[in-house]
């Protein structure tokens, strides 16, 4: 504990913030140098940098995953194939030729998402006829209207409005080279042309698109260029200080392609901007490799590092914690953001994940965020409260009618979005989760709310969430292990006790799926096939963290389970005090977007071992 407390130290940024790398998969480095290529500034240093990492993370049989120890992914595999492509890599070479004759048997580029499918139109390598139509007049859809852009999850919004510009300007600059060896025989299906039955939801919204398709032929121009300019407005208008979009890559890419289709030349201070704040998502390692981070995490990371330094015994007025605090301070979010278009009398006071975003807070961070803070002994407690009253209050604010909490947004659970053609990849709404939710109510159950009908509502919500075997599934973690570990200290916190029957199902699942080695693991498989994978997969520190931090706060301080678990940790433990954990254990989108957070296997081992060690935090809390 004290060597992994050491290493966390080290590594706190002279500011005050902690952020590990976030690494994703090769798409997010292949599409970086496909908007360079659109755009026409792809350097040879740049590219011969991030094709160094697309090698590198290509398996044997010639294709690539989305995750550590992943099944192949055909979409992975067709754009790290492309950006090879673009690096010089010959079609004719061993490594290229696996990748495309792979691709060719699983269906070519017709089986690919449609977000490849997108990449490649914009080079004429897919017919945009072939793709969903995204018209622009969308964004005059009122909040009230099925469909409208406050239907979708923060995170498509931002995607969806600057596609809709992309689909109806359909550009396509000169393809460096042709992509035959990716497409099977036209005569073959199309398995992006086929129709679900008529009565389905799919095939109603696939007749829908063609439908849109015949209006694309006789749009009224005036109104369509009116609405392209209402949507650049929007996009403009939440362009972060950073030059960002929301903190997260995919929103840039495709704002700086949407305003640079509009006219927008790369010197003004919009696309200017932008293009900077995406270098800034680069990761340079040693090998002189470039990866590419979706996003950035820094206001996650530092809380949760806080919460774990905490635990461990780190003094409450550790100079490294209140520095820590003073930074955590200075980024909650005082202004108004998207959020507020269903609660616009509810006053601002979240955090966000990111460096810059004050259009997104989430529920999430927010929550943490006042956990650790909590633990800190700051020279200005006044200021301290007061922020931990506007997060509190704004939290409660975003309480959906289920009781329950997402990440984002308020009642954002319409149906339909995830319906659309459009949509083939990851979800598109947020709905409430456990993980949120049993992080708000662990946050109130500190706050001395407890008993408040608000937070009971959310304890009612979480039992009744409860699987069948014991678990909690896990939206933003892998996956039942970081549900449970998630929702079992928020419920003692609470009040529960460790006899109550949902402790007692948790605390006999966490045992049942212990590894043989006394880790835990789980597979992101486990999204797909939860009979089969549950609680399964190599023994990795942030999950046996999870799963330890679930079974203290039951009272199993002295079970063998706990004991095992423990050893595990301090077994694995490389010398300078950090873990390995090349496995993916966080979740953008279950099954189709995972996240290997670099610091995780940090900050909850250490969590772990400092409550076992030192006991619960905030125990006064768990009479409620």
């Amino acid at each position: 504990m004290r060597r992994a407390t050491d290493h966390l130290l080290a590594r706190q940024d002279a500011q005050g913030w902690w952020k590990g790398d976030l690494e994703t998969n090769v798409t997010m480095d292949a599409e970086d140098l496909l908007l360079r290529q659109f755009l026409g500034i792809r350097d040879e240093q740049t590219t011969q940098a991030a094709a160094l990492f697309i090698r590198g993370e290509q398996g044997a049989d010639g294709t690539w995953a989305t995750f550590h120890g992943g099944p192949a992914d055909l979409s992975a595999t067709v754009e790290a194939y492309v950006a090879l492509r673009l690096a010089g890599d010959a079609p004719d070479a061993p490594h290229m030729a696996r990748a495309s004759a792979w691709i060719r048997d699983r269906g070519g580029i017709a089986a690919a998402r449609v977000f490849t499918r997108i990449w490649l139109a914009l080079f004429g390598w897919w017919k945009w006829d072939d793709l969903p139509e995204l018209p622009p007049e969308l964004i005059y859809f009122p909040k009230w209207m099925p469909l409208n852009i406050y239907d979708f999850g923060c995170w498509a919004r931002q995607t969806i409005v600057p596609l809709t510009i992309v689909s109806a300007k359909r550009p396509v600059r000169p393809a460096p080279f042709a992509l035959d060896e990716l497409h099977i025989d036209p005569a073959l299906p199309n398995p992006a042309k086929s129709l679900a039955p008529l009565a389905s939801w799919d095939g109603a919204f696939q007749r829908l698109d063609r439908i849109l398709h015949g209006y694309r032929k006789v749009a009224v121009r005036r109104l369509r260029e009116a609405a392209m300019n209402t949507a650049a407005r929007w996009i403009i208008e939440r362009q972060e200080n950073d030059g960002c979009w929301g903190g997260i890559q995919p929103p840039a890419v495709y704002s700086v392609i949407a305003l640079h289709l509009l006219g927008y030349d790369l010197e003004h201070p919009v696309m200017r901007a932008g293009l900077e704040s995406l270098d800034r998502f680069t990761v340079w390692r040693g090998d002189g490799a470039r990866m590419i981070e979706a996003c950035q995490s820094p206001v996650w990371d530092t809380c949760l590092a806080v919460i774990a330094l905490a635990d461990a015994g780190l003094p409450a007025d550790h100079p490294q914690l209140v520095k820590a605090a003073d930074w955590m301070l200075g980024e909650q979010v005082v202004r108004p953001g998207d959020w507020s278009v269903r609660r616009p009398e509810l006053p601002p006071g979240g955090w966000a994940f990111e460096f810059h975003n004050d259009n997104y807070p989430d529920i999430d961070d927010t929550a943490e965020v006042v956990l650790a803070l909590r633990r800190v002994r700051h020279h200005d407690p006044d200021r301290v409260e007061r922020a931990i009253g506007r997060g509190v209050r704004w939290t409660l604010g975003m309480q959906s009618k289920n009781g329950a909490w997402a990440a984002f947004d308020v009642d954002n659970t319409s149906p339909l979005p995830n319906k659309l053609p459009f949509c083939d990849f990851g979800e598109v709404i947020d709905p409430p989760s456990a993980d949120v939710t049993a992080h708000v109510v662990e946050m109130l159950a500190v706050e001395g709310m407890s008993h408040d009908p608000r937070t009971r509502r959310g304890i009612e919500w979480l039992l009744a969430e409860q699987e069948p075997g014991g678990a909690w599934f896990g939206r933003w973690g892998v996956n039942y292990v970081y549900g449970t570990g998630s929702v079992v200290p928020a419920l003692t916190a609470a009040g529960l006790t460790a006899a109550h029957p949902a402790i007692r199902r948790a605390v006999g699942w966490l045992e049942k799926v212990q590894n043989d080695d006394g880790g835990w693991g789980e597979d992101l498989r486990s999204y797909a096939d939860s009979a089969g994978w549950s609680g399964r997969g190599p023994s990795t520190a942030s999950q046996t963290a999870w799963a330890l931090l679930a079974l203290l706060a039951a009272g199993e301080h002295d079970s063998k389970a706990v004991e095992r678990g423990v050893e595990w940790l301090a077994a694995t433990q490389l010398p300078d005090g950090s873990w390995d954990e090349p496995y993916f254990t966080g979740t953008g989108f279950p099954w189709d977007f995972s996240i290997n957070y670099h610091l995780y296997r940090q900050v909850f081992p250490l969590t772990a071992l400092g409550r076992y060690v030192h006991g619960e935090p905030f125990a006064a809390a768990k009479g409620g």
